[in-house]
Parts: C-alpha cells; structure tokens; sequence
C-alpha cells in the first residue's frame, strides 16, 4: 500500500471520514478544509503516525504546512522514514 492511501486510512479512521476519504488526492486540504480536523487531531493523528512507522514527531516539526494538504503530510512522513 501506498504512504498516501496508509495516510488516508489514518486520517479516517482518526476523523471519522467513512467514504469521504475515497475521494482525497494529494491536493486535498486537510487543516482549514476538514472541519473534524482540530489542534487535538493533529496530536491523534501524530501519534497514529509515529506508531504506524515508528519514528518520533518532535514538537518544533509541527507546523501548519505539513498539515496543509494530503500531499504536504505525505511528504513529511517520507522525510521522516527516510531519516
């Protein structure tokens, strides 16, 4: 499975999404374009990601931009892999 498509299944399963989730591309904005997406989501979906792929998500690497898009949270998980 893709990181993408692992990525959507966090985030649906995190926010709730059902079928909504299918229609996510890359260019889907997450942070001001989910409504169910809060400052408390962030940190459940953080975590699922850290447990997902076993890396650590220090506080200074949140920032709004990651959480921009699907794509901009995609990206950030391959960097975080690849370290």
């Amino acid at each position: 499975m893709a990181i993408i498509d692992e990525i959507k299944c966090i985030l649906k399963e995190t926010l709730q999404l059902g079928d909504k989730i299918d229609s996510f591309d890359s260019e889907t904005p997450i942070q001001g374009g989910i409504p169910e997406f809060d400052s408390m989501t962030v940190i459940t979906v953080k975590t699922a990601l850290e447990e997902k792929y076993g890396f650590e998500v220090k506080d200074d690497e949140i920032a709004g931009e990651t959480f921009e898009t699907l794509g901009s949270l995609t990206e950030f998980v391959r960097q975080k892999i690849s370290e």
